[in-house]
């Protein structure tokens, strides 16, 4: 018999695992692992161009 503490528990779901790509340009085969935060405060079109901005930004 389980007790109301085991009754009550909340189990946390088990963090999903990140999408895989493989991407070849040119000779490279880049390898990218993508992780979502279910936290996150910033969507996905944020996050790339921010990434995009900063790629510009670093290469001028």
């Amino acid at each position: 018999m389980k007790t109301a503490a085991e009754k009550c528990a909340v189990t946390m779901p088990k963090e999903a695992e990140p999408v895989k790509l493989l991407k070849r340009i040119g000779s490279t085969l880049y390898k990218v692992s993508i992780y979502f935060s279910e936290n996150s405060k910033e969507t996905l079109e944020d996050k790339i161009l921010r990434l995009i901005e900063r790629e510009v930004h670093d290469n001028v």
